[in-house]
């Protein structure tokens, strides 16, 4: 019988939740913006964990790409702090390297998303489509 998770995906599970709250709670540069841990990838031998986070600006900064690279930056030198801190909570006897990476797959949602709207707005001064010869064809 095939278990449903696997032990790697158990780890990461458990190391997104517990990340998330360290985030939240131990990381006080004002560089980082309000981050969202949306995946975390476990490598087979533990090794190595892949985190993909999402980065929201905030304040009076407006450019994105500056604020997600500053927020990677201090996320991946906190790393070794965070690493540290997970294995107080959750009992391995290796706790796993953290790689921090943008999770670009939301970005690319709403960039879908936007371009999907506009095929789907007719165009100014176009006229909606008449029914009426569709409604009068049914009866």
């Amino acid at each position: 019988m095939a278990r449903e998770f696997t032990r790697t995906q158990r780890v990461a599970d458990q190391i997104q939740k517990d990340l998330a709250q360290l985030i939240q709670r131990q990381i006080k540069d004002p560089r980082v913006g309000m981050v969202t841990v949306s995946y975390v990838k476990v490598a087979k031998d533990l090794g190595y964990a892949d985190v993909y986070v999402t980065v929201m600006p905030f304040g009076a900064q407006t450019d994105e790409e500056q604020t997600v690279k500053e927020s990677l930056s201090v996320l991946n030198k906190a790393a070794g702090f965070l690493r540290h801190e997970l294995a107080r909570g959750i009992k391995l006897r290796v706790m796993p390297q953290l790689r921090f990476h943008f999770d670009e797959s939301v970005d690319r949602g709403r960039r879908l998303h936007s371009l999907i709207t506009q095929v789907n707005q007719p165009e100014p001064g176009s006229e909606p489509a008449d029914d009426s010869a569709d409604k009068a064809d049914e009866e």
